[in-house]
């Protein structure tokens, strides 16, 4: 933009002298025919070319720093290692690329997937993962990474952060077993991050990190006829779970049925000792209401009627027929 800038100011320049000095160049002799003066011409050519070799050698540039970007401006020729300057704001920067340069790197989250690589796991296994995670710059933090690591965010990516990563990967799995990896996938990727973060969080937090591994093919059926064995023993604890409760259950059903019936013949005893009482007491009240004059009536209402046919003897009792 700015050599066109100077490129458009020369010809505007060159454009002026031409029509300033029109009447110089072309001229009459003395007597009336046109003439040509080629040195204001030469002089106008002139600017006009060093206008075009300044537009075209210019160092000067500007660049926009977009959002979500630190732009770090380095003086080539300067102290501290080249850092001249760090913008931390949005907007255009204007730099010498002669005695200077301007690196840019994002502030947001990026994503890197890293080809399929070979690591080592616990026991001497090897096996595949495809690493793929997220990653975000500390802004504050940038002007020193840029002093150890002077390399643009994409080099770093396949250089310095590729091997952090990668070493991480490959230390953390030597600690884990293959069963144990596929057992708590989530938990092996989990310390991944965490180792990653303390190898780069000074300048890098990593995040969303998946290994995508793969277990050795001498491995899978291993791995699946234990994970298999585990699943049976599990479900023979779930029936021997559900026997234990059923017979709980039947347990708790016959000691209802059992204590129904002590309840019932409670009930049926209770009923019969009540009634055995009412009757006991209605024959007490009956003993006492009872008169003699009733006592008669019985010994009446048994006779059937006939007088003894023999006489009685001395001092026996006689009984007379008054019937008429």
């Amino acid at each position: 933009m700015i050599s066109l800038l100077v490129f458009v100011i020369f010809l505007l320049i060159a454009v002026v002298m031409f029509v300033r000095g029109r009447k110089k160049i072309f001229g009459e002799d003395s007597v009336g025919r046109p003439t040509l003066n080629v040195k204001p011409i030469f002089r106008i050519l002139g600017i006009f070319v060093v206008g075009v070799l300044i537009s075209l050698f210019q160092p000067y540039t500007y660049t926009r720093v977009d959002a979500g970007y630190v732009g770090v401006k380095v003086n080539l020729t300067g102290h501290s290692r080249g850092i001249s300057d760090v913008e931390y704001t949005t907007g255009w920067v204007m730099y010498n690329t002669w005695f200077e340069e301007l690196y840019q790197y994002p502030t947001y989250q990026q994503h890197v997937e890293y080809e399929k690589e070979q690591v080592i796991l616990k026991g001497g296994f090897g096996s595949h993962i495809t690493p793929t995670f997220n990653y975000s710059l500390k802004p504050n933090m940038v002007t020193e990474m840029f002093a150890e690591l002077r390399l643009p965010i994409e080099e770093i990516e396949e250089g310095w952060l590729r091997t952090a990563i990668m070493s991480s990967v490959n230390d953390v799995s030597n600690r884990w077993e293959v069963d144990q990896i596929f057992a708590d996938r989530e938990k092996f990727e989990n310390a991944i991050i965490a180792e990653c973060n303390k190898r780069v969080g000074m300048w890098f937090n990593v995040s969303l990190l998946r290994t995508n591994i793969v277990p050795p093919p001498s491995l899978q059926k291993a791995i699946e006829a234990k994970t298999n064995a585990i699943q049976e023993a599990e479900a023979k604890e779930q029936e021997a779970l559900v026997a234990v409760a059923d017979g709980k259950k039947k347990i708790a059903v016959a000691q209802a049925d059992s204590a129904q019936r002590v309840i019932n013949a409670a009930g049926i005893a209770s009923a019969l000792l009540i009634n055995a009482n009412a009757e006991a007491e209605a024959i007490r009240i009956k003993q006492r209401e009872i008169s003699n004059v009733y006592n008669d009536y019985l010994r009446a209402k048994k006779w059937d009627g006939k007088y003894p046919t023999t006489m009685a003897g001395a001092g026996a009792g006689i009984l007379l027929d008054v019937r008429h």
